[in-house]
């Protein structure tokens, strides 16, 4: 599998604060071996265009798409984020 990062990602990522983002590098690098971690909580959105939600924290997510080997994170942030996808 690969990332592909969005600006949307890329523009939220840089907003966090810096352990928040180390938290996000480790979380990314358990997602790239085991998308099915428990502690990811990975779960289809209740969206037509097949996004899927995983957990970083308990109070931050990430959005993603997968399109074959490709995985496009979307959104990254708390969870008002899950609103636009």
């Amino acid at each position: 599998m690969k990332l592909f990062f969005t600006e949307s990602f890329i523009r939220d990522y840089q907003a966090l604060p810096d352990h928040l983002q180390k938290t996000v590098d480790g979380k990314l690098k358990l997602f790239l071996n085991n998308q099915r971690h428990p502690s990811l909580h990975i779960k289809k959105m209740q969206d037509p265009r097949d996004i899927w939600e995983g957990r970083i924290t308990k109070g931050y997510r990430f959005t993603f798409q997968m399109e074959g080997e490709i995985c496009i994170l979307r959104r990254l942030g708390t969870h008002d984020i899950l609103r636009i996808p």
